[in-house]
């Protein structure tokens, strides 16, 4: 791990979540450089970056993405790269074939797939003795036949996906005509497990927790990705995930989705071994980067009070709080909540946000896509052989 004066490459720069990194490492002391592809991602107006890189795209680009990445670790000395989101899977790939000058902060390419795998994770938790929820794999139309007469009780939702893209919620039978599950294309079917939505974000070192925060998100860009955050405190779900980064001696940043039935018992549901919102409520430069990037005592979250993106409320949130006339319930959020975004003396990144969302809409017009699938359209990763 680097010292006091290592410089140190977050990549991601387009995600809040980077910001927020940035600021910590910064603030305790290291030098940053921050790297995307996007040419103006919200966490190159911070002042906690001392550069930002332009990357080639990997999902496209992944051999220009690989030589760029060695020439700036080489170019900017630095001595660890911290992905914060799916480009975590390319960057693997790349240290797995070169040796590269700095260190990654994250494990090797076949781990992290195991675990991105929605049905393989499970199977990684069930060898760990924890409890999961009935999970069936559907490599082709048969597999599917088979569980159609309880699609009623089911979840139906690719092996490879993010923010809960082309997720069936206990659809009826005549919507599975839609999916088309095969080996190069794998779909699973899980048990629908009532109950309360938890999420974890967790750092881990050699299979030592380092960080961890739980959060709820009542509020949502759609189906799947959180754009309000409310802290949790659960002894379950703590000790759920550290026997998962015990048991793969887990070194990096990782997440999980995670359902609380009403009897009290936790099931992991799916796991993302990237940043997520939950670093949000770590706001301790200090604190975070000695238990994180070097030998100190685990950090716990220190923020209490609800964190959002504003923007994001306006745009998602409240046309969801008019469609289900809960525009009390809105405000009361909107007044009780922080700015993730804002940072004592760093407040260019707020107005950034505007250019950098005029970058992705731009994309999504173009590819005519969405602003969500916009967002990683260029970073996705969805398993072995993918383009």
């Amino acid at each position: 791990m680097p010292g006091a004066d290592g410089t140190i490459l977050i990549t991601g720069a387009r995600a809040p979540v980077a910001l927020h990194l940035a600021r910590l490492v910064h603030g305790a002391g290291r030098r940053v450089i921050l790297a995307d592809t996007p040419a103006r991602p919200i966490a190159a107006a911070s002042k906690a970056c001392a550069r930002h890189h332009r990357l080639p795209p990997p999902r496209f680009e992944p051999q220009a993405y690989a030589n760029a990445v060695e020439a700036l670790i080489r170019a900017e000395g630095v001595e660890l790269v911290i992905p914060t989101c799916e480009e975590v899977f390319h960057l693997a790939l790349a240290w797995r074939g070169r040796t590269m000058p700095g260190k990654l902060f994250a494990p090797d390419i076949g781990l992290l797939a195991q675990v991105h795998n929605k049905h393989s994770f499970i199977r990684l938790a069930e060898q760990l003795g924890l409890a999961v929820p009935e999970t069936t794999l559907l490599n082709s139309r048969d597999d599917l036949q088979s569980v159609r007469g309880h699609s009623r009780d089911l979840v139906f939702k690719p092996v490879w996906s993010r923010f809960a893209s082309h997720v069936l919620l206990r659809p009826t039978p005549d919507f599975l005509d839609a999916i088309a599950p095969s080996p190069a294309m794998p779909w699973v079917a899980q048990r629908f497990v009532e109950g309360e939505e938890i999420s974890a974000y967790a750092v881990a070192r050699e299979g030592r927790l380092k960080a961890l925060a739980l959060y709820r998100s009542p509020y949502r860009a759609g189906k799947g990705a959180g754009i309000f955050f409310e802290r949790v405190e659960d002894d379950a779900v703590r000790e759920l995930v550290e026997r998962i980064v015990a048991g793969t001696a887990w070194t990096g940043q990782i997440s999980f989705d995670l359902m609380r039935e009403p009897n009290g018992r936790v099931l992991p549901l799916e796991c993302n071994p990237r940043a997520v919102s939950g670093l949000h409520f770590f706001r301790d430069p200090a604190r975070f980067a000695a238990a994180v990037l070097g030998g100190g005592p685990e950090v716990r979250p220190d923020v209490t009070a609800p964190q959002t993106v504003r923007l994001a409320m306006w745009i998602y949130g409240l046309p969801a709080a008019l469609r289900a006339r809960a525009l009390a319930r809105f405000r009361e959020a909107m007044r009780g909540s922080e700015e993730l975004l804002d940072w004592p003396g760093d407040s260019a990144p707020v107005r950034a946000q505007w250019t950098a969302l005029a970058e992705i809409a731009g994309m999504a017009w173009r590819e005519r896509i969405s602003l969500q699938a916009a967002s990683t359209r260029d970073i996705e990763w969805n398993g072995p052989g993918s383009g």
